[in-house]
């Protein structure tokens, strides 16, 4: 009898308890957003990684938001620079490198022509970790995909999520 009174309110308390979160956030009246070209100005410059990651920002948005990409006026404009792109040590075993990080940074400005207080400027930081047995040629190759997607993402959330 006990029993089937817990299992009854945890039942209960199930079905009251809901978590909601708005996937993208933006002004009814928003149209358009212009993502502008994002430049590598880091030390090392991985050269696909600014039009790869330009091009990723802008195929999301449109995508995933009922923004229009414009060249011209747009209710939302993003400006992104690469101002990291470097190599740390991560991990040592044996008094030697085990493992590295490829460290890459962005720094992004958001305008909105609508909501003028909604502007904001950020840094993204994210570390990628690669074996130490790797040339940094061999990390970018293999991480190339992961950098672009994630950083894209980042940027996205920054920008679109509510939460």
């Amino acid at each position: 009898m006990t029993f089937s009174l817990v299992l009854l309110a945890l039942v209960s308390l199930q079905g009251t308890c809901r978590y909601s979160m708005k996937d993208v956030s933006i002004e009814p009246e928003a149209k358009t957003v212009k993502v502008n070209y994002i430049e590598n100005k880091a030390r090392y410059v991985n050269p696909l990684l600014s039009p790869r990651l330009t091009e990723k920002l802008r195929q999301k948005i449109v995508n995933q938001t009922r923004l229009s990409q414009t060249n011209g006026e747009a209710d939302y404009e993003i400006f992104g620079t690469i101002t990291d792109y470097s190599v740390s040590t991560s991990g040592i075993s044996n008094q030697q490198v085990a493992s590295n990080n490829l460290n890459v940074t962005v720094s992004l400005t958001f305008k909105n022509k609508i909501n003028e207080k909604k502007n904001f400027e950020t840094s993204i930081t994210r570390n990628f970790p690669f074996s130490s047995t790797l040339s940094l040629q061999q990390a970018e190759a293999q991480l190339a995909e992961q950098i672009i997607n994630n950083l894209a993402d980042e940027i996205f959330n920054k920008i679109f999520s509510s939460w």
